[in-house]
């Protein structure tokens, strides 16, 4: 039987605090919401909390970025300036990853994001998340690759440079230590 994914409760405190900090040091990515009510929601969630303090212990800086009505959740995306530090330098998936003979990386994204109990964010999310600030000026990060693609043998990744998103492709087994991936959680 799987370990309960569960932070204790001092680390429950101190990261909400931090995520509460965070939330206010960036009012403008979510002007509409309300910190009591998302305290309330991560309160009530320990499995979710988990995995926000995988998120922050990785680098990602997690913060709230919007609000699904329809499924009453709050949706968190990895803010960190640059892709985040602790997840770099891992290939697209564990086929990309098995394929490799030599020079593998420690591990791949996929197997990663699932075992933190996060999704990878899409190119539209991606593309929502540079309206709200400038992310990735240095680094870039791989994001939900088409069945198409991935079936090729590929994978995408996206960074911000000139002012402008832009999206790239590479082999899936590639890697690199500017290239990491950046998280979605819904609480």
């Amino acid at each position: 039987m799987a370990a309960k994914k569960q932070i204790s409760t001092e680390e429950s405190i101190e990261l909400i605090q931090i995520l509460k900090k965070r939330f206010e040091k960036n009012i403008t990515h979510h002007e509409k919401l309300d910190w009591s009510k998302i305290e309330e929601k991560l309160n009530s969630n320990p499995s979710k909390l988990w995995s926000l303090n995988e998120m922050e212990i990785s680098g990602g800086e997690p913060d709230v970025v919007d609000y699904d009505e329809k499924t009453d959740e709050y949706i968190f995306f990895d803010c960190s300036a640059e892709s985040p530090n602790g997840r770099r330098s891992f290939c697209y998936d564990r086929e990309a990853l098995d394929s490799r003979k030599e020079n593998k990386p420690q591990n791949d994204v996929m197997t990663t994001a699932k075992q933190m109990g996060v999704e990878i964010l899409s190119e539209e999310q991606y593309r929502f998340l540079q309206t709200l600030g400038e992310f990735d000026l240095k680094t870039s990060s791989w994001v939900k690759t088409p069945k198409e693609i991935r079936e090729l043998g590929g994978a995408i990744f996206c960074d911000r440079r000139y002012n402008t998103v832009f999206v790239y492709h590479n082999g899936a087994n590639s890697y690199y230590a500017a290239r990491a991936f950046r998280g979605v959680l819904r609480v």
